[in-house]
């Protein structure tokens, strides 16, 4: 053997403590083997190996040697990553239509990423899903700690699926997630540079209804809805001067700007934000302290809560109920090979992690990596309210990069699937787009153009 190889065996037998992983060929629910490629595992980070991160990993259905590798981080913090398999981006989903109240059944989804890609989806932050720690300290985490953790946790995976290595490498994520995903790209910046093992071949990151910076982000949201009728020019523009144009986190002493939002709160109470389309579940109001909602209309900070539980067949939101009920079944757990008496119960999203969101805005990041030669894609469904695709454009051109590829629409089956502008700086490439339609997460709403989105993108062709 010779020197590489020796320090690529040293290197996997120093970090394979504490990981575990399975390959899944039969799931409950679904009838017969699996037609795609499911390994579920663990791998320990942290000190001592006290944090036990769990992770779905779905082969590419297309050429796993060669397909790109994606890292996906889903929301939150505190939601599962198999909320994006069987939500998102993943090849199987759960039949709402006939779901009867027993285990659900699991159909296929002819949209699914791995059509284009190797997916690994990751239970991230300790205390989503099926992570665990050993210890009652090891649940505690932030931002910070989170994107270490989880750039820990990809060299070990490499480590583990040595075959992967070379695979061009790219860090993708959904709403909270968002935020997370340059500084997981910082972290491997960092690591090549430092010449950690494995050198990863890291191209790029993907940002889909992602948070960014709260201050942008959230503040787009009044703007947005004045863009899509929701209310009127005389309450956006008495809105707009009262609060000088500062809707969140805004000056609690300013009483004619809460008398403005005022206004605006009545018009906005039975709009459905993670899709203005959607009615609301159950014909209730929104809760406006979701999403961040509460910075703007009274009280505390909170960016997701993706899905609230309900039985209102009409809601996509109702969907969570059958997560809880299928990933809870201890069937289920024995088949995807969950160390038992590791958690007690399993969430879509757990809003009870121990979390610190220590970093509040993800442009910094943003600003040293655009100094590479990386490629990214921020999309954005139009019809979401709760992470509008006005905070993305106004952040890109704080960036300072060059328009490369003017305004347009990308289309798929020859109709509108959105519009999309494309922007540079040397070597480095952002390409943002709306999905039209589409609400949050987009893919959810719109799987045939998201799809088709990421594949061009991925294959470096214009959308």
């Amino acid at each position: 053997m010779n020197w590489v190889g020796l320090h690529g065996l040293l290197l996997l037998l120093l970090f394979n403590n504490g990981a575990s992983q399975a390959i899944i060929k039969t799931l409950p629910g679904y009838s017969g083997t699996l037609p795609f490629k499911l390994e579920t595992g663990y791998i320990g980070v942290g000190k001592n190996d006290e944090v036990q991160l769990f992770y779905y990993f779905i082969e590419s259905e297309n050429n796993p040697s060669t397909d790109p590798l994606l890292l996906w981080l889903t929301g939150g913090p505190g939601c599962s990553g198999l909320f994006g398999v069987v939500y998102d981006i993943g090849p199987c989903t759960f039949d709402v239509e006939n779901f009867d109240g027993s285990l659900p059944s699991i159909i296929l989804n002819p949209y699914s990423w791995t059509k284009a890609a190797n997916i690994i989806f990751i239970d991230a932050p300790v205390g989503t899903g099926f992570s665990y720690a050993n210890t009652s300290q090891g649940y505690s985490s932030s931002d910070i700690k989170s994107a270490k953790d989880i750039f820990t946790f990809l060299r070990k995976w490499l480590l583990n699926h040595p075959m992967f290595i070379k695979n061009r490498l790219y860090i993708a994520g959904e709403s909270y997630g968002g935020k997370l995903v340059p500084m997981v790209a910082m972290e491997i910046l960092r690591g090549n540079e430092a010449r950690l093992q494995p050198q990863m071949s890291f191209q790029g990151y993907i940002i889909g209804n992602g948070l960014t910076d709260s201050n942008i982000d959230f503040n787009a949201r009044i703007p947005y809805a004045h863009h899509m009728a929701l209310i009127s020019d005389e309450y956006f523009e008495l809105a707009k001067s009262s609060c000088a144009g500062k809707y969140y986190n805004r000056d609690p002493n300013n009483i004619h700007c809460a008398d403005a939002l005022q206004q605006i709160r009545k018009c906005l109470s039975h709009i459905n934000q993670v899709q203005i389309l959607d009615p609301i579940c159950g014909n209730r109001a929104s809760k406006l302290e979701d999403f961040g909602w509460d910075q703007t209309f009274s009280k505390g900070y909170s960016i997701d809560h993706l899905v609230l539980p309900t039985a209102e067949q009409e809601c996509h939101n109702q969907d969570s109920a059958i997560s809880d009920d299928w990933a809870n079944d201890p069937i289920v757990q024995e088949a995807l090979s969950i160390r038992k008496g590791t958690i007690t119960r399993w969430q879509t999203c757990n809003d009870g992690i121990s979390y610190e969101q220590n970093v509040e805005s993800a442009l910094p990041y943003h600003k040293i990596l655009i100094k590479k030669g990386y490629h990214v894609l921020v999309f954005n469904g139009d019809h979401d309210m709760a992470a509008p695709y006005l905070g993305p454009l106004k952040w890109i051109r704080i960036l300072n990069l060059t328009i490369d590829d003017d305004w347009r629409p990308w289309l798929v089956n020859g109709q509108v699937a959105g519009y999309t502008e494309k922007y540079k700086k040397n070597d480095f490439e952002l390409t943002f787009a709306t999905v039209k339609g589409a609400g949050h997460t987009a893919s959810r709403y719109k799987p045939k153009e998201c799809l088709a989105m990421v594949h061009r993108w991925l294959s470096r062709s214009p959308l």
